[in-house]
This record gives C-alpha cells, sequence and structure tokens, in this order.
C-alpha cells in the first residue's frame, strides 16, 4: 500500500494535459486535519469527558456528597484532563521526529503539515489554559498541575536515558504510564480539594491504580497487529514480544483493572454491578484475542483498539456517573 509520500506526484505526471498543483491547505484546514489524523475530537471527546466526570463523581461518593459535583471541578477537571492528553501527543510528536522522518514520512510533521513550533505555541497555549483554570478554581491545583508536568518534561526526554529505555520495552511501559494517574489525580482534587481543605478521601488510592492499569489496556491494545500491518520502524508489542504474549500482556492488563476497579468499587458500595459489567467485556475482548491468535489477520487486529476504547468508557461510567446517579435518586445497588 502506497503512503502519502510514496504515492505518485499527479501535478508532475507526464500527460500531454496541463495539470495544475494542487493548493496547499489553508490553517484552519491544516489543523482540522491534524487533530482527524493524531488527535481525533470525536473518539478522544467522550472519553477524556467520561475518564473526567468519573474521577469528580468518584471522588464526590467517596466524601459522602449529597449532590452532584460542583459545575466549576468537572468543567475543570474536563478541561485540565483535555489539555493534558493533547500535551501527551504533542509530546510524542517532538521526541519521535527522527523515527517519524525515518520511517513514517506521511504523518503531519514529516510531510510538512505543521511545524514542531505550531505544536510548540500549542503546548504553551493549553498549558496557560490549565493554569488559569487551576488558579480559578483553587490555587492549591497549581501544585498537582507543576508535578503533572514535571512528569510530562521526563516522558519527553526519555528521562535522559532513551536507549536503555527503548531496550526493556516493559520498563519504558510502566515509566510512561505513570502520567495516567497523575492525570486522574489531579481530576480528582478538583472536587476533593475545595471540598475538604486539602485532605484526600480515604479510598482514592485504588482508583488511581485502576488508571494506571487501564493505561496499560489502551496502550498495549492500540499496538497489537497482523504479521501483514506491521511497519518497519513502528514498536508494536506484538513484533517485540510475539504475538502470544502481547495478547496475554493486554489480557493480563484488562484482569488487574478489574481487579483494581473492583476493590475501588467496594469503597462506594458498587462492587456487583462493576464486575458484572466489566466481567461481560473481559469475556468479550478474551474472544477476540483467541479469534486473533488463531488467525492473526489484519481485520482481527482491529478489534483491539476498540474494545480498548468500549472497555474504558464502561469502566469510567461504572466507577463514576452511573453510581452517583442512583445513589442522588435514592437506589441502594447491591
Amino acid at each position: 500500500m502506497e503512503t502519502p509520500s510514496t504515492a505518485p506526484d499527479i501535478a508532475t505526471s507526464s500527460s500531454s494535459l496541463p495539470l495544475l498543483e494542487e493548493k496547499p491547505p489553508g490553517f484552519a484546514r491544516r489543523w482540522w486535519i491534524y487533530q482527524r489524523e493524531r488527535f481525533p475530537l470525536l473518539a478522544h471527546g467522550p472519553l477524556i469527558a467520561a475518564f473526567s466526570f468519573c474521577a469528580v463523581s468518584f471522588s464526590a461518593l467517596l466524601r459522602g456528597a449529597h449532590g452532584w459535583p460542583a459545575a466549576g471541578a468537572i468543567v475543570v477537571a474536563f478541561a485540565n484532563s483535555f489539555c493534558a492528553f493533547l500535551q501527551l501527543r504533542l509530546a510524542d510528536e517532538f521526541k519521535d521526529l527522527e523515527e517519524d522522518t525515518r520511517y513514517r514520512p506521511y504523518r503531519p510533521v514529516p510531510r510538512g503539515l505543521v511545524t514542531l513550533r505550531q505544536l510548540g505555541w500549542l503546548w504553551a497555549g493549553s498549558a496557560l489554559v490549565q493554569a488559569s483554570l487551576a488558579l480559578w478554581l483553587d490555587w492549591r491545583l497549581l501544585g498537582w498541575l507543576a508535578l503533572t508536568w514535571l512528569y510530562l518534561a521526563g516522558m519527553s526526554k526519555e528521562f535522559f536515558v532513551r536507549d536503555w529505555l527503548k531496550a526493556r520495552p516493559v520498563t519504558y511501559l510502566w515509566t510512561h504510564m505513570l502520567i495516567m494517574p497523575l492525570i486522574d489525580f489531579y481530576a480528582t482534587a478538583c472536587d476533593w480539594l475545595p471540598a475538604l481543605g486539602g485532605h484526600a478521601p480515604h479510598g482514592l488510592g485504588w482508583f488511581v491504580a485502576t488508571s494506571f492499569c487501564n493505561g496499560i489496556v489502551i496502550e498495549i491494545g492500540r499496538k497489537l497487529r497482523a504479521p501483514e500491518a506491521e511497519e518497519i520502524g513502528v514498536p508494536t508489542y506484538t513484533a517485540q514480544w510475539g504475538r502470544p504474549r502481547a495478547v496475554a500482556a493486554w489480557l493480563g492488563a484488562l484482569a488487574a483493572t478489574l481487579l483494581c476497579a473492583g476493590l475501588a468499587a467496594r469503597r462506594i458500595g458498587f462492587v456487583t454491578p462493576v464486575l458484572c459489567v466489566l466481567g461481560v467485556l473481559l469475556s468479550l475482548a478474551a474472544a477476540a484475542s483467541f479469534s486473533f491468535l488463531k488467525k492473526p489477520v489484519a481485520g482481527r487486529a482491529k478489534a483491539f483498539e476498540p474494545l480498548a476504547g468500549v472497555w474504558t468508557l464502561a469502566l469510567y461510567l461504572m466507577l463514576g456517573a452511573v453510581p452517583l446517579a442512583i445513589r442522588l435518586l435514592g437506589t441502594n445497588p447491591p
């Protein structure tokens, strides 16, 4: 299959008829294309909304709130989480530029759609939004925000041991996934920090652990490929570990997430519904995994990433919005 960088240029084709070069996309069009390819809003938006709303809802449940979380907490948690995940994508553009230029010239930066300078300004703008909202809601959030930025900066530089990390995929995975509980913890703090005066509610640890494990689910799920879909220079877990081990690691991450989610749900009295919903999804994931291992073709490999997305959406809804809504409606779940 030809990539945009290797496809024949129709403007330079030898033809007797004059051909006009395609006009470069305008400023707004460039950013629309960039988000579509690298940070699709329609795909990420609902997941980030569920992620952030669950965080403030779970915090409200732990502290025994008698209503929905404050609107300000919901808005700041979502905006900060959205900016944080955007910053993760932007950081990848900088640290992977050399590899992208060599192996993936079809990506936006190597092909000249946007520049690193423009992406840097976007990062700065998103950070300004985060800091402004933190000051507006509770200035003490700035400390947790700075910690997240500091860790992201370390990730962007591969903690100054790039070659060492690249040679150890498991270590690379868990060190980079530690950013997830930091983002999640900040989102919960949007609720409990103003409400409790700086004292985090007991039981928050299992929720943060759930976020860490689920980050691994998402990361592995998007890097499971069929043999014909593997690309030179693109590190996937199926290529690094082999298909059986990579799939087993993904299922193990799902199981670990389920365990942590169950323990988190225990703190809010919602164990049975969480285990039932996630248990069904885990069974579907296992069926898809065995199907892929039996016949490792691209069509079956494509199921992993959407399954991880559905799992993530269900996980956060079941730990936040659903139990809070049931509690406020006066229904006692099992």
